[in-house]
């Protein structure tokens, strides 16, 4: 298993972490992997979301341009 050192970590951020650490009775170390875990996770399924959007906008019904206006179709059959 890989090893990651960071540094500059400012005081604030550090106290939080080792606060939010303990309140999930864990150490600082595993409760940094479990929140890097779910940041990347998360970007990972928005990037997979774009891609769905992005392909159901490409799938999306473009009305063909010969085609009756539906106005049009409601009032004729109205009139009958």
């Amino acid at each position: 298993m890989a090893t990651l050192h960071v540094r500059s970590i400012p005081d604030v951020l550090y106290e939080q972490l080792k606060a939010l650490a303990a309140t999930e009775n864990q150490s600082l170390s595993a409760e940094v992997v479990m929140l890097l875990r779910r940041a990347v996770d998360g970007q990972q399924r928005r990037a997979n979301q774009q891609i769905i959007i992005e392909k159901m906008r490409r799938r999306r019904f473009v009305p063909q341009t010969n085609m009756p206006d539906s106005v049009m179709l409601l009032r004729e059959d109205r009139e009958r």
